[in-house]
């Protein structure tokens, strides 16, 4: 199946289509149709060597990725953003996380901390897709995930100052190493 562009949500202020009236066609979403959607968004992708679909951007990457099987599949969209925190920042990054996810409802974000005791966010929406999903429900939420997760990218770095930081050469604790 492939995706009509007319059917990938503007969001811009645009109106929405009339409704066709047809029933949607129910599909199981794979990875070659997350492809295809990328494609049609522009959106550059390569394959990890777990074999996840990732987007990446300059501050942070999309991972399209699809686990658990039969009814119980899922479809996931995870961001990882790569400025680091110290530890000691992590109780400021509950409260400003816990303001955003009161407040939106996708990307849920939560922090985690690695080996070397840098923090980094992570944002994440995902859907059950295992009993099968409209075509135009998968390309509408894949979409709105996506933009969400750039959108908090900006809202964070606004909230925190981070735009601020990087003008002034401040790039926070951590090792600073981004792979994009």
């Amino acid at each position: 199946m492939s995706i009509d562009p007319s059917s990938i949500p503007d969001f811009g202020g645009q109106p929405d289509p009339e409704p066709s009236g047809a029933a949607p066609s129910v599909l199981i979403p794979d990875q070659e149709l997350v492809k295809q959607l990328l494609d049609q968004m522009e959106l550059k992708y390569l394959v990890d060597e777990e074999g996840d679909l990732a987007a990446p951007w300059e501050e942070f990457r999309t991972y399209f990725m699809f686990r658990g099987e039969g009814d119980q599949a899922v479809f996931a969209v995870r961001t990882f953003y790569e400025h680091p925190y110290s530890v000691d920042d992590k109780p400021h990054l509950y409260e400003v996380i816990d303001d955003w996810n009161r407040r939106t409802l996708w990307p849920k974000v939560y922090t985690h901390t690695h080996d070397d005791g840098s923090v980094r966010l992570i944002g994440e929406a995902q859907t059950v897709i295992g009993m099968g999903v409209s075509l135009e429900h998968f390309v509408s939420s894949t979409v709105s995930w996506v933009r969400a997760s750039i959108e908090f990218d900006k809202w964070v770095g606004e909230t925190l100052g981070l735009e601020k930081d990087a003008d002034s050469g401040i790039q926070g604790d951590g090792d600073g190493e981004t792979d994009s």
